[in-house]
């Protein structure tokens, strides 16, 4: 295990030159992964485990059951109906959405036999047990790894040799090989490094960074400047450029590469000064609405909401109105022009 430094502050974290994948295979050789749900996560980490060579299997339902044949898994020998999988797994996947996991549960729940570990990626059903009842026998292991980044983004990083940072948690450990279990599948579904934490930080700190910096805030600021611009009589694509295909194109980049501040070493002076002034007061404007968001996620509210919206029987439609709205926004609209004058979507 290494230790990085942060602002004094000592971190454990744990490399695939420490905890190889050869190692993991060796912890694997006698476990059935059983992945339930061919869906966001499922997909990337059960196709990065199959290529790695652990013994995988697949439960889905109708939904992407064909997508799951599409992509090599073969029905009766690696690909069954959710609850025939769980059965036959020895590491049960638990990927399917936060609301679905609810719903399955009482199926579930027979199959996992003493001795069987229940993974998970993300804590949200293990932390709020009161409103999922989602709540583990006593007898098997209760694992979690949870890639940063969406599902395809954990495929497309293996796919291109990297490996994608994670988290990882033992909620019970019942056989004493809780910890090598979670390690293995870490490196088996495509992690690079693996950072320690628990359930309930890893679901606090996640569901604060998707309504906040990561997506809900980020889309929301975008709006305000490109509106502010359009209401200023900037065109479309001017308000789009300076608002959307600069940050995404130019400057994020260079920031994942380098950090902020040598970002802003390397813009004109004056975006330095502006950028300079500027952030602080953005900062102090929007303190208090991650002070409500997190409070909200700490105290259950925000679960409350997911779950009574995603169990209703129209919810695919409803989210899809809801995306076309912002599909046919005039911003993304304009997004979809200027994109479409790029080299590769050219060559399509």
């Amino acid at each position: 295990m290494s230790q990085i430094s942060i602002g004094g502050i000592m971190e454990e974290v744990i490399t695939s030159e420490e905890f190889t994948l050869e190692k993991a295979r060796k912890v694997l050789k006698d476990e059935i992964v059983a992945v339930i749900g061919y869906g966001v996560q499922g997909r990337g980490q059960a196709l990065n485990m199959k290529d790695n060579g652990i013994r995988v299997i697949v439960g889905e339902g109708d939904y992407n059951w064909q997508k799951a044949i599409d992509e090599g898994f073969v029905p009766g020998e690696t690909l069954f109906p959710p609850m025939e999988a769980a059965r036959r797994g020895t590491i049960i996947q638990y990927l399917q959405s936060d609301a679905g996991q609810k719903a399955m549960w009482a199926d579930l729940k027979p199959t996992l036999t003493k001795g069987k570990a229940l993974y998970f990626s993300h804590g949200f059903s293990i932390v709020y047990k009161e409103q999922t009842g989602v709540i583990p026998p006593p007898d098997i292991d209760v694992i979690l790894v949870a890639p940063k980044g969406a599902g395809r983004t954990v495929r497309d990083n293996y796919l291109a040799g990297s490996g994608i940072n994670s988290s990882y948690a033992v909620f019970q450990d019942a056989t004493g090989r809780a910890m090598e279990r979670t390690l293995a599948v870490g490196l088996a579904i495509g992690s690079g490094y693996l950072f320690p934490t628990t359930f309930e930080k890893e679901v606090y700190s996640d569901l604060t960074g998707e309504r906040g910096v990561l997506m809900g805030c980020l889309a929301g600021v975008l709006e305000a400047q490109y509106n502010e611009l359009r209401k200023r009589g900037h065109s479309p694509s001017e308000a789009f450029n300076e608002t959307v295909e600069e940050l995404t194109q130019s400057l994020m980049p260079l920031v994942a590469q380098n950090g902020m501040d040598w970002m802003y070493a390397n813009c004109s002076t004056t975006a330095q000064r502006g950028a300079l002034d500027w952030k602080n007061r953005f900062r102090d404007a929007v303190a208090p609405v991650f002070t409500e968001l997190y409070d909200r996620v700490a105290n259950g509210k925000e679960t409350e909401i997911v779950l009574r919206v995603n169990s209703q029987p129209d919810y695919r439609e409803k989210l899809q109105a809801e995306l076309d709205t912002i599909k046919n926004s005039e911003m993304w609209q304009a997004g979809a022009a200027v994109r479409s004058l790029r080299p590769e979507r050219r060559k399509k």
